[in-house]
């Protein structure tokens, strides 16, 4: 795995849109935060284009995104929002430049096509964490969090038992993210390999029946027979049938789970919700599920 350098003061960090649009007002506060940070702040010159509900076309998207990839003085990169997206620009991006100077990739939601694609094609590691919009209402502890990982810290998160988790330890690199954005890219240049690694899953607004689905696809191909470990983040508003389901999201996956031996730990306070602390996906993390649990992601610099 390859790191990217941390941050310093003086640094600077661009804030591009690969997904939906975006208004200035909007990204005003992540802005005014940056600043604080000591970071200079730099916008794409496509940042705030409009083009039904992308920010700007695919070639707009794509044209700020390789900029901040290519431009030296460019040390991170915030993405601007989710929605959807990325995966319309993703293929015609090129990596060479960013293979060559590595720097902060951080975003969440349709951004894990960004996290998968670099994890699969140039295993260097991004931040999952609040974007550019979430910024305004993340507590000051995640953002102190964000900060603190960019600039050179290890990351260290706790969060409470639950009656489905399944003990153990574990640890490997922690791939994954949005589990529809997983499901869509299978089979691609930038599905995961799960292979010996920590899976962190998480997702928004789907059908229980969808959760059920997506969950065979990742057993059958094979992406859960040899992890590691498991980390089911938030799974967020969950919807039903008429003719319900008849289990939780939560139990939809702990079923899926069961035939394995890894340990799993359910509601890790990640993902479409205020509490999204953020997590160094390709890093090598340790996952201990006891009596509560932890999940350490060392910050190993770039040599």
């Amino acid at each position: 795995m390859i790191f990217p350098l941390p941050l310093k003061a003086g640094d600077t960090i661009a804030i591009v849109a690969t997904a939906r649009k975006v208004s200035r007002d909007e990204m005003a506060p992540a802005i005014d935060i940056l600043q604080q940070w000591g970071l200079h702040v730099t916008e794409g010159k496509n940042l705030y284009a409009d083009k039904n509900q992308f920010a700007g076309d695919d070639t707009l998207r794509a044209e700020d995104f390789q900029w901040a990839l290519d431009n030296p003085n460019i040390k991170a990169v915030l993405f601007a929002r989710g929605g959807y997206g990325s995966v319309r620009i993703i293929d015609s991006i090129n990596f060479s430049e960013f293979k060559k100077n590595p720097k902060w990739l951080i975003g969440f939601s349709d951004i894990t096509t960004i996290h998968s694609h670099v994890h699969k094609q140039l295993n260097i590691v991004t931040l999952h964490a609040p974007m550019a919009i979430n910024f305004p209402k993340s507590p000051n502890v995640i953002l102190k969090q964000i900060k603190d990982f960019l600039f050179g810290n290890s990351i260290v998160l706790n969060a409470a038992t639950h009656p489905l988790n399944r003990t153990g330890n574990a640890t490997g690199q922690l791939v994954g993210g949005n589990l529809s954005i997983l499901y869509s890219l299978a089979a691609s240049a930038s599905d995961i390999d799960t292979n010996g690694k920590i899976l962190f899953l998480e997702d928004l607004d789907e059908y229980l029946y969808h959760i059920d689905r997506m969950m065979m696809q990742l057993k059958r191909s094979g992406k859960l027979h040899g992890l590691a470990g498991l980390v089911v983040g938030a799974m967020s508003d969950m919807k039903d049938n008429t003719i319900p389901f008849g289990k939780t999201a939560e139990e939809i996956i702990a079923e899926h789970v069961s035939e394995y031996n890894f340990p799993v730990c359910f509601n890790f306070p990640a993902g479409h919700i205020t509490e999204n602390n953020p997590l160094a996906m390709g890093s090598y993390a340790e996952l201990i599920v006891e009596n509560k649990v932890s999940l350490k992601m060392n910050h190993k610099i770039l040599s």
